[in-house]
């Protein structure tokens, strides 16, 4: 009787012993398992895209017009994913872009892509030049042609364009093609360098 009582106390602590180990091992996988998930992840969120937002007729006049918060002048590009000057232009507009500090110069990019282009072939463009600093915007007019003639009446909208506006909202300089940077530099350095009220007095 009393070998017997023996043998089941001995069986209970194999078993416990037993059921601990799988308990540690299955711990193990989990913790393993969630290190290897990890860089997975993380990396996800470091090859974020960026982000694109849609602007129609009244916003694009809004986003142009002078107005007491035009601290700066602003400079415009319209362009599209299957625009090849467009893209071949785009190193040169970032890196004059990193030529400048925000409080000297505003610049955004407009692209007249189609709608359905906006989570993707935009993004991804814009990602692959490095030119996710850059306030990003696709236009989706109701009347394009009306739009176009917002910017300027004698835009027939052929890509790439590129305006530069003052800080009374007259455009200073307009180049339709891909950009000439020293032309462009020389442009933004005029427009930086004219007060205010200078530029008041001319619009």
């Amino acid at each position: 009787m009393k070998m017997r009582k023996i043998l089941f106390i001995a069986a209970l602590l194999v078993a416990s012993l037993a059921c601990a180990a799988a308990r540690g091992g299955a711990s193990a996988q989990k913790q393993t398992g969630a290190r290897a998930a990890s860089p997975d992840s993380s990396a996800g969120t470091a090859a974020s895209s960026p982000k694109v937002t849609v602007i129609k007729e009244a916003e694009l006049k809004s986003l142009l017009a002078a107005g007491d918060s035009r601290q700066r002048p602003l400079l415009v590009n319209f362009w599209a994913t299957w625009c090849e000057p467009c893209r071949a232009e785009f190193p040169d507009l970032v890196k004059i872009r990193g030529q400048y500090t925000a409080d000297q110069l505003d610049f955004v990019v407009v692209s007249l892509d189609d709608a359905s282009d906006i989570s993707k072939a935009v993004p991804q463009f814009l990602a692959e030049v490095h030119a996710t600093a850059l306030p990003a915007y696709l236009l989706h007019a109701d009347d394009e042609d009306a739009a176009i003639k917002i910017v300027d009446p004698a835009w027939d909208g052929e890509l790439p364009a590129t305006f530069l506006y003052d800080r009374a909202g007259r455009v200073v300089f307009k180049h339709k093609g891909a950009i000439k940077p020293d032309e462009l530099r020389a442009a933004i350095e005029q427009a930086i360098g004219a007060k205010p009220q200078d530029a008041a007095a001319q619009h």
